[in-house]
C-alpha cells in the first residue's frame, strides 16, 4: 500500500515538473502586464500584437515551409532506403544501419559546424536552401528508424507471393508494402515535422541573412527580455501539437478498432 502511494506521489513529481512551467507560460500569455512578477488582469492583446508581428510571422513562414518540405522529401527518402535496408542481409547491412545512427547519436553542434563547412566549401550561399537542405539530411535517420520495424512486422516472404500471382514491383509496393508500413511512414513524417520545427542550432548554422526560424527568431527576443508575444507563440505552438497528437491518437484507436472488429 505505502509502495503504491510512493509510486503515485512520485509520478506526480515527475509530471508537475514537467508540465508546470508549460502552465505557468500558458497563463502568462494572458497576463495585461509585461512583467511575470504579478498578475495585471486578462487579456488577448498579445495574442493580437503576435499576428501584427512581421519579424515572428517571417519566422513561421520559413518555419513551416522547411518543416513541411524537409519532412516530405526526407519521409520520402526514408522510406525508399528502409525498404532497401530491410532487403539487405549480413555485413553490409549492419554497416549501413551503423552509419544511419550516426546523425542521430551526433550532438547538433557537430552536425551544424560540418554543414556550414560544407556549404562555404563548395561555395553555396547560406540561406533557405541550405538550411532546407541540413533538415532533410538530420531528418532521413529518423524516418528510416520509424520505418524499418514496420517492414519487420511484415508477414514473411508476402512480397514473393504477390509477385508469384502476377504483381509487379510497382503494383506490389504500391498494394502490398506501403499499405503495411503506413502507420511507420506516418510516424516518421510527424517526428520529421517535429524535429524540423524544434531545431536551433542546426539551422542556426546553415541559415543567412534574412532567414530565420522561430527557434533563431525566439532566441533573439529572448536575449533582449522575454516578451509576452514570446509567451503567446509557444501556447499556441504546444496547443497545435497537443491537437495534432489527440487527432492521431483517435485515429489509431479507430483503426485498431477496424481490426480488432475483423478478427
Amino acid at each position: 500500500m505505502v509502495g503504491k502511494i510512493i509510486k503515485k506521489v512520485y509520478t506526480f513529481l515527475v509530471y508537475a515538473f514537467l508540465y508546470a512551467p508549460i502552465v505557468v507560460l500558458i497563463i502568462f500569455s494572458f497576463n495585461n502586464s509585461k512583467s511575470r512578477a504579478h498578475w495585471d488582469g486578462f487579456t488577448f492583446k498579445w495574442y493580437g500584437e503576435l499576428l501584427k508581428d512581421r519579424q515572428i510571422l517571417r519566422a513561421l513562414y520559413y518555419t513551416l515551409a522547411v518543416a513541411a518540405l524537409s519532412s516530405i522529401v526526407a519521409t520520402v527518402i526514408g522510406t525508399i532506403s528502409a525498404i532497401g535496408i530491410y532487403k539487405m542481409k549480413g555485413f553490409s547491412k549492419k554497416a549501413i544501419l551503423n552509419i544511419n545512427y550516426l546523425p542521430i547519436l551526433n550532438p547538433d553542434i557537430v552536425t551544424g559546424v560540418a554543414l556550414m563547412s560544407l556549404f562555404i566549401f563548395i561555395k553555396f550561399q547560406l540561406g533557405f536552401i541550405t538550411m532546407l537542405l541540413a533538415h532533410i539530411t538530420f531528418n532521413i535517420p529518423y524516418v528510416i528508424l520509424s520505418v524499418l520495424p514496420k517492414l519487420k512486422q511484415m508477414p514473411k516472404n508476402i512480397t514473393e507471393a504477390a509477385m508469384d500471382l502476377g504483381a509487379t514491383p510497382t503494383y506490389t509496393l504500391r498494394k502490398v508494402i506501403l499499405p503495411q508500413i503506413k502507420q511507420g511512414i506516418i510516424s516518421g513524417f510527424l517526428i520529421a515535422f517535429t524535429l524540423s520545427i524544434d531545431d536551433f542550432v542546426i539551422s542556426f548554422f546553415t541559415t543567412g541573412s534574412g532567414v530565420s526560424n522561430l527557434s533563431i527568431t525566439i532566441y533573439s527576443m529572448a536575449r533582449r527580455g522575454i516578451n509576452p508575444k514570446i509567451n503567446a507563440l509557444s501556447t499556441l505552438m504546444f496547443l497545435v501539437v497537443l491537437i495534432l497528437l489527440i487527432i492521431i491518437n483517435i485515429r489509431d484507436k479507430r483503426e485498431r478498432d477496424i481490426k480488432n472488429e475483423k478478427f
